[in-house]
């Protein structure tokens, strides 16, 4: 008995003298917080027994610590202090949703006995170590929402007791291991938000007891195998938001006990299987945003569970199936952006429960059924951008509940629905492009939380009385084309959210009232094509962040008040076809990010002030009909953005300036002037000082002049040319006086006579007669000559500007070219023999190369049909090699500025060069690469709307520009302009659909290069340069090989394709 006792009292001690160990352990943890944190652990006390008093820790029956679960405390620290030695009989640690951060520690493989383990919810990352091997009893393993990265370790393989994984909201890599298939235990696994890549690894259809499995958001490619089918057990099954291919699995019909299938933001094709109906027990069906086509199954009404089906921005055809109506549960019902047509099916009004009704962006026509009615629950009415004829359904917010009305562009007549006017629930109420009538006043009701009305282009009438003190969230108001009547109400300046005010085209009068100064948050003011009056109120300047200032076609009178210079954010101001009257004010100068200014059609006089050229963003100016005298300020040679300008029907007089926008504007928009003057075709050419003084000398005076000008030149010339010749001497060899005598006339042509060569090109060209011109440039003509030797060479002979200060604009470009092109050797660079400048002629001859410019090539149809697929992705190669030597192989760097079609040559075997040098900037350290605007519209980088700092992205962008016009066949224009914007109708394109019509298909071999250079074409063209691949990285991509991708060029739309990683290829 003695014994007994005594043998009890010892393993009493040696447990309290245990748990004191591990208590110990606990509490050199707890001291390694953050103080600030400790008072919530404050339970943990060396005089309390932990079994008994401390929060979140209990003991097992020999009184040995087995469980941590101090979840949701908010505590924050490392694990590092933690002594997991001291803790061998932990079977549970559940450290969930707490600020812990740093690597899990490798001791962790101590604690064999472990079965439960929960860090998920917290900041650790590392990446996980191998020991966490050792836990082979581990049944379940949550690592959610942290940071951890690298691969999935080989040794989570050896956990075969796992019947819960969580690896899930990580940044985890590479791809799926196959080990995954030796835990037949697990019923849940989810590795979803990673980063992983690769197929589905068949070993997964081991896991026959998996009843949920998450993989959504990743990069995963390949088909969805016949692995995942398997899975017969699978109650949850999310694949979304990867890059899978192929077809959804005809048999996906035999996972019988599926309640949710997700497999949205896909590239899955083909049709929606008709198995999919055997699944009774879904409730959940999201396929959206995939590449499915064909018919919505009518197998799909047997779903009667179905509370979601989600079939969104996909190829589906045909008719909305009437057997949709027998999914009386359903509360989602999502088929917008598709191509389904006919008319909506009056089953739909069986549901009853529905909260979300989304049509939008069909073909489907008709009038809607009145049964839709019966929806009384209704939250989302969306069924814009379709062919709806007929009459709305009147008691589609009956419930009261209705917060989007969403109708637009449709043919819808009548009224608005009678029980809109009570819906005070509303948020969006968009009506635009119907033909809808009515009211305006009597019509609509009081809506507190509606931050969007568009009614425009309908036949509304009546004034705007609302009561506007109640739209306190209004945001859009646009209520443009209308037939409304009466007077801008004042009430209008209390609606204080407001950033969208568009009355154009109204029939509205009166004058603007002052109230609109209190709108301080508007971005955009159009009240254009009115019959409003008086003066433009200075109240305007009060809206300091507006954008687009639009009061045109109006007859507002008096001067632009000074105020208007205090909305420095503009970017379009139009003010044209009213009765303005005074001088332009110089503040517009002001406004830095102005594209566009029309002020045309109005009695503006006196002279244009110089604060105009200010403008460095503008695009569009039109000055037209007005009474503006003098010249045109020398500073509008500044205006390196303007595209587009109109100055006709004024008094103007003087020089033109000498930016593109004028030098190549029609005669139209300078006519009707005082006296212009210019180089451009049927402009009187300026008559200078120095060319009234010339009329008048005699004879001897005009020989000394002769012989002078010659000089200045050379002299010039020789100063800029001489450096880069003293470096070129090396590698060639220079026939002729280049600098003997300054009055002598400069040739070098490498290896040939130059004087006998020059004569030769006067010759061959017969002193460039226009018959042998083969193209024109922005510098220059390009002549075909063909020397008496037989060679045929290309002669740019450059065009001479005069400049104000009488010097030659040629010089600096003349000298660029031959820096350049002295300086490079590249197979896909175009060679320079040689130059020549003298009194009559300034010029450059190259190798010629027998098909001409891309542009040329592309232009002409029969050419263009055999210029196949491989010669044109060789050709953007090619560019690519020489922009990567230029970029990453020249020293310094040279940017050419001026990436276009037609500065891309071709020889016999379509081997490509770049060409025209005359704009190209040598990168050199520790120097100012800031300059003036060079380049072609159209191809120029965004960011030098803003900015004349030359660096490498700007080539980049041209290149991708060039890249879409040989995908297109021709220059993408407006295509490039839509593809950023988030809401644009371009991300639905196909890929397949906008290339090269007058080309055969493909070849095998050739799709995945299209879908490569047109992914490389995106990422070049990104609006933000430094998110553009440099030129190397594009070269390298181009040559490298890759696996095949044909599968996804017949499939793969533009959005989908601005989603790729450029990595995945």
């Amino acid at each position: 008995m003695a014994i007994i006792q005594f043998l009890s009292t010892t393993r009493t001690n040696n447990a309290v003298f245990c748990a004191g160990i591990e208590g110990n352990a606990l509490l050199t943890w707890r001291a390694s917080l953050d103080n600030n944190i400790q008072s919530r652990l404050s339970s943990w006390s060396s005089s309390a027994n932990p079994c008994n008093n401390w929060v979140g820790i209990q003991c097992n029956k020999a009184g040995r610590i087995s469980v941590i679960n101090i979840a949701h405390s908010d505590i924050k620290g490392t694990l590092d202090h933690l002594n997991f030695s001291s803790l061998p009989h932990l079977t549970i640690i559940n450290l969930l949703d707490n600020a812990l951060y740093g690597t899990i520690p490798l001791a962790i493989g101590n604690l064999s006995r472990l079965t439960y383990l929960s860090l998920a919810w917290n900041n650790f990352s590392g990446a996980i170590p191998i020991e966490i091997g050792q836990l082979t009893h581990l049944n379940f393993l949550n690592l959610h929402n942290n940071a951890f990265y690298g691969s999935i370790i080989h040794e989570i393989g050896l956990l075969r007791s796992l019947v819960s994984l969580d690896l899930s909201r990580n940044e985890f890599t590479g791809s799926i291991p196959n080990f995954f298939g030796n835990l037949s235990s697990l019923t849940f696994l989810a590795l979803a938000v990673n980063k992983l890549s690769g197929e589905i690894p068949t070993s997964i259809g081991n896991l026959t007891k998996l009843n949920k499995l998450y993989i959504c958001n990743n990069q995963l490619s390949g088909p969805i195998g016949e692995e995942v089918v398997k899975l017969t057990s699978l109650v949850e099954l999310s694949l979304a938001k990867n890059h899978l291919l192929g077809q959804i699995p005809q048999s996906i019909g035999s996972l019988g006990n599926l309640t949710l299938l997700h497999l949205s933001n896909n590239f899955l094709s083909g049709p929606i299987p008709e198995g999919i109906g055997n699944l009774m027990s879904l409730e959940n069906l999201i396929l959206n945003n995939n590449c499915l086509i064909d018919k919505i199954p009518s197998s799909i009404g047997n779903l009667v569970k179905l509370t979601v089906l989600s079939l969104l921005q996909n190829y589906l055809t045909g008719q909305i199936p009437s057997s949709i109506g027998n999914l009386t549960n359903l509360f989602n019902l999502s088929i917008n952006e598709n191509k389904l047509q006919g008319l909506v099916p009056p089953e739909l009004g069986k549901l009853k429960t529905l909260i979300y009704l989304r049509l939008f962006t069909n073909q489907l026509s008709g009038n809607l059924p009145t049964e839709l009615n019966n929806i009384t629950n209704l939250q989302y009415f969306e069924v814009g951008e379709n062919q709806f004829t007929g009459h709305l359904p009147q008691n589609v917010c009956i419930g009261g509940s209705l917060k989007w009305f969403s109708i637009h562009n449709n043919n819808f007549v009548g009224n608005i629905p009678s029980s809109l006017k009570h819906c005070s629930n509303l948020q969006i109420i968009d009506a635009q492009k119907n033909k809808l009538s009515g009211n305006i006043s009597e019509d609509f009701g009081i809506y507190p939380h509606v931050s969007l009305i568009n009614l425009s282009n309908n036949k509304f009438y009546g004034e705007l009385s609302w009561n506007w003190s109640i739209f306190l969230n209004l945001t859009t108001l646009i209520i443009s084309n209308n037939i409304l009547s009466g007077q801008i109400p004042t009430g209008i300046g209390e609606v204080s959210c407001l950033q969208k005010l568009h009355l154009s085209s109204c029939q509205l009068d009166g004058s603007i009232p002052g109230s609109l100064g209190k709108l301080n948050l508007l971005l955009e003011l159009k009240l254009d094509n009115n019959n409003l009056s008086g003066n433009i109120p200075p109240e305007i300047g009060q809206m300091s962040g507006l954008l687009n200032l639009s009061l045109s076609a109006n007859n507002f009178s008096g001067s632009i008040p000074e105020q208007l210079g205090d909305c420095l954010q503009l970017l379009e101001l139009n003010l044209s076809q009213n009765a303005l009257i005074g001088s332009i004010p110089s503040q517009i100068g002001k406004f830095h990010s102005l594209e566009t200014l029309d002020l045309s059609q109005n009695m503006f006089e006196s002279k244009l002030p110089q604060e105009l050229g200010q403008l460095n963003s503008i695009e569009m100016m039109n000055l037209s009909h007005n009474r503006l005298s003098g010249t045109i300020p020398s500073s509008f040679d500044h205006c390196f953005s303007l595209i587009s300008i109109d100055v006709s029907s004024n008094q103007l007089e003087g020089p033109i300036p000498s930016i593109t926008a004028f030098q190549k504007a029609p005669l139209d928009a300078l006519k009707d002037n005082k006296g212009l003057c210019g180089h451009i075709v049927r402009l009187k050419p300026c008559i200078t000082q120095s060319t009234k003084k010339k009329a008048r000398k005699n004879t001897s005076r005009r020989k000394t002049i002769l012989i002078v000008f010659p000089v200045l030149p050379t002299i010039i010339l020789l100063i800029v040319v001489a450096s880069f010749f003293i470096h070129a001497r090396s590698r060639t060899r220079h026939v002729g006086n280049t600098s003997r005598e300054l009055n002598e006339d400069l040739f070098s042509i490498w290896s040939f006579d130059g004087k006998v060569v020059y004569e030769n090109i006067i010759d061959a060209t017969e002193n460039f007669d226009s018959k042998y011109c083969i193209g024109m440039g922005g510098f220059g003509s390009v002549f075909r000559a063909t020397l008496s030797n037989g060679q045929t060479v290309a002669v740019k002979k450059l065009h001479e500007v005069q400049l104000p200060n009488g010097a030659s604009s040629i010089t600096k470009d003349f000298a660029n070219e031959i820096r350049a092109l002295t300086n490079i050797r590249h197979r896909n660079i175009v060679k320079l023999y040689g130059f020549c400048s003298n009194t009559q002629h300034r010029f450059l001859v190259y190798e010629f190369l027998g098909r001409g410019s891309l542009m040329h090539l592309l232009s002409n149809d029969e050419i263009a049909a055999n210029f196949e697929w491989i010669k044109r992705v060789n050709t953007i190669k090619d560019v690519a090699n020489a922009l990567s030597y230029m970029h990453h192989d020249c020293s310094p760097s040279i940017i050419h500025r001026d990436i276009s079609s037609k500065n891309v040559l071709l020889d016999f075997e379509y081997q490509a060069r770049i060409s025209d040098f005359g704009t190209a900037k040598l990168l050199r350290p520790n120097s100012s690469n800031w300059t003036s605007f060079a380049g072609t519209y159209g191809y120029a980088a965004p960011e030098l709307a803003y900015t004349i700092e030359v660096t490498e992205k700007c080539d980049v962008y041209s290149f991708g520009v060039l890249a879409f016009e040989v995908i297109m066949g021709k220059h993408p224009g407006d295509f490039i302009l839509s593809m950023f914007s988030a809401s644009s109708s371009t991300h639905g394109i196909l890929l397949k659909d906008i290339v090269d019509s007058r080309l055969l298909s493909l070849s095998k071999e050739e799709p995945e290069k299209v879908v490569l250079l047109a992914k490389l074409a995106l990422s070049c063209i990104d609006r933000n340069p430094w998110l553009r691949p440099t030129m190397q990285q594009v070269s390298v991509l181009l040559l490298k090989q890759r696996p095949s991708q044909e599968s996804m060029f017949p499939i793969i739309t533009i959005g989908q394709l601005l989603a790729l990683e450029l990595s995945n290829f």
